[in-house]
């Protein structure tokens, strides 16, 4: 695969050989995003588990304390007595059976997070073949289905990730904006991380965190030296 010129040039600043300090990764990873657009800072975290096996799942939802520098809108399926709190926390959706019309028949997709009180996930679930692919699918584990709906859309708006396996066993989030610098975008690291390690399920057997690497979306990646993490 050809590479662009920035590319190429931000590649040259990395050595591909070593693991990197966070701080030092994190500063790299932010200096070298030149698109012209603030590039997303991204975590991998490749994981010493089986996901195909139910009791080595790590799946979870932290806030993080410098946010993702996103908008993040919210949707939320709730009965009539908690809209307006759910509006008053900054929802940019509020409804039940109407929102499900919209979804199915209109194709409408604009949010990014959807939260819903318990009560509704019997209405909510109808939306599992079309929420569930693309990774909305409101779960209790994320916090994203909960009686408080209110707290929930605050910890969405406020910067609250959720993560998750994927088939190879790789957690992939975001933590940032480029023009976060590396302290912030530390702080942020180290909050993923450390849930991350906390979720580490009593099943999983030798080296816990394999591999972590950072990148900003067009950058090259930068691989992090996991031995302080104790995991």
């Amino acid at each position: 695969m050809k590479h662009g010129k920035k590319y190429v040039e931000s590649a040259k600043a990395v050595d591909s050989a070593k693991l990197y300090d966070a701080t030092e990764a994190l500063d790299l990873a932010s200096k070298n995003a030149k698109a012209k657009f603030d590039e997303t800072i991204e975590v991998h975290i490749r994981l010493g588990v089986d996901s195909r096996h139910a009791d080595q799942q790590v799946r979870g939802a932290v806030v993080l304390p410098n946010g993702t520098g996103k908008n993040v809108r919210v949707c939320v399926f709730c009965k009539e007595d908690k809209y307006d709190a759910a509006k008053a926390a900054g929802a940019d959706y509020v409804g039940g059976m109407d929102l499900v019309d919209k979804i199915t028949k209109e194709n409408w997709m604009d949010f990014d997070v959807v939260v819903a009180s318990p009560d509704m996930m019997g209405i909510v679930g109808r939306l599992g073949k079309i929420l569930g692919p693309r990774g909305l699918m409101p779960n209790p584990k994320a916090g994203t289905v909960t009686p408080d709906v209110a707290k929930a859309v605050t910890d969405a708006k406020a910067g609250k990730i959720e993560y998750r396996l994927d088939k190879t066993n790789i957690i992939h989030c975001p933590i940032g904006k480029a023009s976060f610098g590396a302290q912030k975008l530390e702080e942020n690291f180290n909050t993923l991380v450390d849930a991350v390690v906390k979720a580490k399920p009593a099943a999983a057997k030798g080296q816990y965190l394999r591999s972590i690497v950072v990148a900003s979306t067009m950058g090259v990646g930068i691989k992090i030296n996991t031995a302080k993490y104790g995991a």
